[in-house]
């Protein structure tokens, strides 16, 4: 059998553009490279710098347990569903429009409550400590490492803590 004839323009006379095996594995490859380069850029995305306390996933767990703070997990749904929720926390979307008044209601309207926010891999949580400090509470404590850890540590699930289904 006789391969078809390209053209000047590259493609075989009789065929539809497709790519070839070896072109399709080098897209492939570099899909593959791209995603996980991206994934480490982002796990390794410095968090924004703030001046509040923070706590190691230990010991919000900890603390949570203890009643001394409410632990806040900030994620979104899609989140909360794919990996679980930390056992003792309290579920609000950072991404929702009356964020500020939700976690006010969750804390009895006691702005001056103890409140750890914890997110994937503490870089939306250090955002949310920051203007929350700036929105009037005055002890909001960030958990750096997340659920899936990053450059402060291994993440509430890396470290054996448990994880709750998420009842949404």
């Amino acid at each position: 059998m006789q391969s078809p004839r390209v053209k000047a323009t590259g493609r075989a006379e009789g065929r539809s553009t497709v790519l070839s095996r070896r072109n399709f594995i080098a897209l492939a490859g570099l899909a593959v490279t791209g995603a996980t380069a991206g994934a480490l850029i982002w796990r390794f995305q410095p968090a924004p710098d703030h001046d509040q306390p923070r706590l190691s996933v230990a010991e919000a767990f900890a603390s949570a347990g203890s009643g001394q703070i409410t632990l806040v997990d900030i994620r979104t749904p899609r989140e909360w569903r794919s990996t679980g929720v930390p056992v003792g926390s309290i579920q609000i979307d950072m991404r929702r429009d009356d964020f500020t008044e939700a976690l006010s209601v969750a804390l009895q309207g006691d702005r001056s409550a103890p409140v750890a926010l914890i997110c994937a891999r503490g870089v939306r949580s250090a955002r949310m400590v920051r203007q929350l400090a700036e929105a009037g509470f005055s002890q909001i404590i960030d958990v750096p490492e997340g659920m899936l850890g990053s450059r402060a540590g291994p993440g509430w699930i890396a470290g054996n803590l448990p994880v709750a289904r998420w009842q949404g």
